[in-house]
């Protein structure tokens, strides 16, 4: 799913203009106001209607986990009004967002709406394990697999207890050559029998304590080969892929590459 931020007067207006030139399912997620919550005894509530669209309100969701609850499920998400999101973001009125700026726009009337969809082809997607097991589940060979296996990597505070906690981590890749290297180990690993289908995916930017950095989602039919195929996967991804990441502390910050 891909994820660009609207901020700005006249963001919602710009929404609604870009949703209808999308190519897909969209979500769009609106900053309210804080009077806007709504109480419910049950936690959550929801409407439904019979052609399939839905309304909800509810409490304890942060942005990044509604975002990432959506994900598995659409294509595209619109987030409006949140200026300290950090997500590629469309800027309306000269507002100063924390996300990367992808496009700006004295107001919504003179933003250009081709120019944006131009940007928004260009952001990386938002992926999830989740979304990564729906589209293993989704395979034509689903129907011979008896196993998903998945591994996830994230960001780990502390090595020791001791050990000064770890803040955040920033990742880099050389684009190309790392897709390239990527689906190369994806194809020679589908090459075994009885392995289906091999995904895997690596989050690039900045990646803060406990968040999730890299994910490998084996379909096969068996869990024996579905295990196997999961480790030689995030080994070789480790080994293989150029990736660089710097590693922030309360003390210091150093980069490190990941080939070692």
């Amino acid at each position: 799913m891909k994820t660009l931020n609207l901020a700005g007067p006249g963001a919602v207006d710009l929404a609604d203009r870009l949703v209808p030139a999308l190519d897909g399912r969209v979500a769009t997620v609106e900053s309210l106001p804080e009077t806007a919550t709504r109480d419910t005894d049950a936690g959550a509530a929801y409407g439904l209607s019979t052609d399939g669209s839905w309304i909800g309100a509810g409490d304890g969701q942060s942005l990044d986990d509604l975002l990432d609850s959506l994900a598995p499920s659409y294509d595209y998400a619109l987030t409006i009004g949140f200026d300290d999101a950090r997500l590629p973001t469309v800027t309306l009125g000269g507002v100063d967002p924390v996300g990367t700026v992808v496009y700006a726009a004295d107001d919504a009337e003179t933003a250009d709406t081709d120019a944006i969809l131009d940007a928004f082809a260009d952001v990386e997607p938002l992926v999830t394990l989740e979304s990564l097991v729906q589209r293993a589940k989704a395979s034509s060979l689903a129907e011979r697999s008896g196993a998903i296996a998945t591994f996830t990597g994230r960001v780990r505070e502390k090595e020791s207890p001791n050990d000064e906690p770890t803040t955040h981590l920033e990742f880099e890749k050389y684009e190309d050559v790392a897709a390239d290297r990527m689906r190369a180990i994806r194809s020679e690993l589908e090459d075994r029998d009885g392995v289906f289908e091999v995904l895997m995916h690596h989050r690039t930017g900045v990646i803060t304590s406990g968040e999730d950095i890299v994910f490998v989602v084996v379909l096969a039919g068996h869990r024996e080969e579905a295990f196997r195929t999961v480790e030689d996967g995030i080994n070789r991804l480790k080994d293989e892929v150029p990736i660089f990441k710097k590693e922030s502390t309360s003390d210091e910050e150093f980069w490190i590459h990941e080939q070692s």
